[in-house]
Parts: C-alpha cells; sequence; structure tokens
C-alpha cells in the first residue's frame, strides 16, 4: 500500500508530465507558423503584417497608409541618422528596413498575391506549393498573353501589307517603262481623252513638268486596270493579310467542309460526271501546283488539259512522261544548254584550277 508521500510524488509527477506534454503542445502549435516563413518567399522569415504593422484583417487602405509612413521614415534620400525616432538605426539598416517594406507592401496590395501569401501561412506543410505558386507569380508576365499575341498579330500584318502594297508599285513603275504596255497604255488614254492637251493661256497654264507627271500618273493608272497582275506582285488584297485570314478562318472552314461534303455526295456517292471546273481542280491537283499558279496559265493551254483528258490519273501520267522527255531532247539539242554543260565541265564551280 503506497505511503501519503509516494502519493503526494506520484500525484505530483503526474501533473509535471501533464505540464510537460502541453508545453510539447504549445511549441508544436507554433513550429507550424516557423516552417511556414521560409527565407527567398515573400518577406522570408518576417511576416509581412507584422512588417507593416497591421493585422490580416487590415483594408488594403490601411496597409497603403502604414506603407507610405514607414517608406518615408526609411527612404534611403529621407533617413538621417540621430533623428528623433530612428535611434539605433544606420544608414544600411534602414536601407535593409526599406526593401522589406517594399516587400510587405508588394506582396499585401495585391489580391492574389495576399491570398496565396495568406494560404501559406496557413497551410505550412504544403512546402513545395508553396515554392510553385511564388515563383509562377514572380515569373508570369505581367501583361496579358492575349494582349501580346493580338499586337504582334496586327504588327505583321501591317508589315505585310505594306510589303505587298511595295511590290505592287514596284510592279507598276516597271511595266509603265516597258514600251509594248506603255505604247498601248498610252493609246487607250487617248481614245478616252485623258492626254489631249488643251492650249492654256495666263494664269493657268502649267509647267511641263507638272504636265508630265499628270501623264505618267495617267499611264499608270490605265496600267493598273488594264493589266492582271498574279503572284507575289499581284495587288494587294485585306483578306489575304494575316489579321484577315484569322478573323474569316471559321467561315473558310465551314465552307471548306460544305464544299468536300458536296463533291463526295455528288461524285462519289452519286457517281455524277464531272464538270469543267471540277476538272481543272483534279488537273491542278495532279500537277501539285497553287490556284494562283495555274491561274497564271493562259486559256489555251488549260483547253489542252481538257481535251487530254489529263484529270486522268492514267492520262495524266503519260503526259508528264512526254513532258519529261520532250525535256530532255531539249536540253540536249539546245546550244544554250550545250554551252551551259561545257561551261559547268570545263569551268564550272565544281572544277579545280590553276588560272588567274
Amino acid at each position: 500500500m503506497a505511503t501519503p508521500a509516494e502519493s503526494c510524488r506520484g500525484r505530483g509527477g503526474g501533473s509535471a508530465v501533464r505540464s510537460w506534454w502541453w508545453l510539447s503542445a504549445l511549441l508544436l502549435s507554433s513550429l507550424p507558423v516557423a516552417r511556414a516563413l521560409v527565407e527567398g518567399l515573400y518577406c522570408g522569415t518576417e511576416v509581412c503584417y507584422d512588417v507593416l504593422g497591421v493585422t490580416r484583417e487590415a483594408s488594403k487602405a490601411e496597409i497603403a497608409r502604414s506603407y507610405r509612413q514607414l517608406a518615408r521614415r526609411y527612404h534611403p534620400d529621407r533617413f538621417r541618422p540621430g533623428e528623433p525616432g530612428s535611434e539605433g538605426e544606420t544608414v544600411e539598416s534602414a536601407h535593409r528596413n526599406f526593401l522589406l517594406v517594399a516587400t510587405a507592401y508588394e506582396t499585401l496590395k495585391d489580391e492574389d498575391t495576399r491570398r496565396d501569401y495568406d494560404y501559406m501561412l496557413d497551410h505550412p506543410e504544403e512546402y513545395y506549393q508553396h515554392y510553385y505558386t511564388y515563383y509562377r507569380r514572380q515569373l508570369t508576365p505581367k501583361v496579358d498573353v492575349r494582349i501580346v499575341i493580338l499586337v504582334t498579330i496586327c504588327a505583321i500584318s501591317l508589315f505585310q501589307y505594306y510589303s505587298w502594297h511595295s511590290s505592287y508599285n514596284e510592279a507598276i513603275n516597271c511595266l509603265a517603262n516597258v514600251p509594248k504596255y506603255r505604247i498601248q497604255a498610252t493609246l487607250i488614254a487617248k481614245e478616252q481623252g485623258l492626254l489631249n492637251r488643251t492650249k492654256e493661256k495666263g494664269k493657268n497654264r502649267r509647267a511641263k513638268e507638272e504636265i508630265r507627271e499628270q501623264e505618267e500618273e495617267v499611264i499608270r493608272d490605265i496600267i493598273k486596270t488594264k493589266i492582271d497582275i498574279k503572284g507575289g506582285y499581284q495587288k494587294p488584297n485585306l483578306s489575304d493579310i494575316l489579321l484577315c485570314q484569322i478573323v474569316l478562318f471559321p467561315y473558310y472552314l465551314i465552307s471548306y467542309v460544305a464544299w468536300y461534303v458536296s463533291w463526295v455526295y455528288h461524285f462519289t456517292i452519286c457517281r455524277e460526271e464531272y464538270g469543267d471546273q471540277e476538272k481543272l481542280y483534279i488537273i491542278r491537283k495532279h500537277m501539285k501546283i497553287s490556284q494562283s499558279q495555274f491561274d497564271r496559265l493562259d486559256e489555251a493551254t488549260r483547253q489542252s488539259f481538257l481535251e487530254k483528258h489529263l484529270w486522268v490519273k492514267e492520262n495524266f501520267e503519260l503526259y508528264r512522261a512526254e513532258q519529261e522527255e520532250e525535256m530532255k531532247v531539249k536540253m540536249a539539242t539546245d546550244p544554250k544548254m550545250k554551252r551551259y554543260r561545257r561551261w559547268r565541265k570545263n569551268e564550272g564551280p565544281g572544277r579545280l584550277t590553276f588560272d588567274d
């Protein structure tokens, strides 16, 4: 049977154990907050709210007001050692405090960043998640990516249209200096009465340079209207630039799907006969050229394709073999090609000689 002293020691030991358990629980409860403050994230081992001297329930106005007061106090341009309220502070410590205050304000002024920071304080065990969230916000561009993409597309479209317009004007200027087209344009302008010079007297009389510039502009306009330029020098069209192509892409896609379904229904399921347009389309696909290249062919050439039934695969293969054979014969008999082969053999880029 236990003596009173032993019973007293037992009760004392139990209270000591309970006090130790209570102290351990208190220490463990303080560990998550300590682990939540990671060096390198936000304010480091300092709590951003404590740095600014506000509570977690503080409004944005209170946070901004506290930041302005502390920034004026620690700003390197305004801090003076020895002033009232700055006892024990040095220039270096004031600079560190200013950077810490600025970091705390940058963290708490934004709602999303403040929400992430509060989540880190409340969930310190999600260590790697906090690193990911912090650096994702730090490295993500501040400007909306959609705006950047839109501005880039607009810039490319403007450059594209300007380049095409310059190429078109260059082609018109070149054709205006070709005698064949210039004479034809001059005759058309005279028939339309655009180049009939009238005698001008007095103040209405113009200089020769002005009259020549006007006539040149008339010839250019005639060439623009009468000549259909294809390829890279064709007249620029707004629907061909990148921005319009992206905007009209759903329309083009729907049109293509509708055309393809119609093609399959009429010519695959119903077995209808091909029309001239369908035959020319199949021929172009066999030749593997673009629509613009095919449009540059004259009407007689396209009509000859139809007469030879080149939309049939076997006929087209035979036609291509004939064309290749004719090209070989031409290269073998053409004097220019003979001179070229002779140059390649004797003095071409693949021959090394001691000649100067």
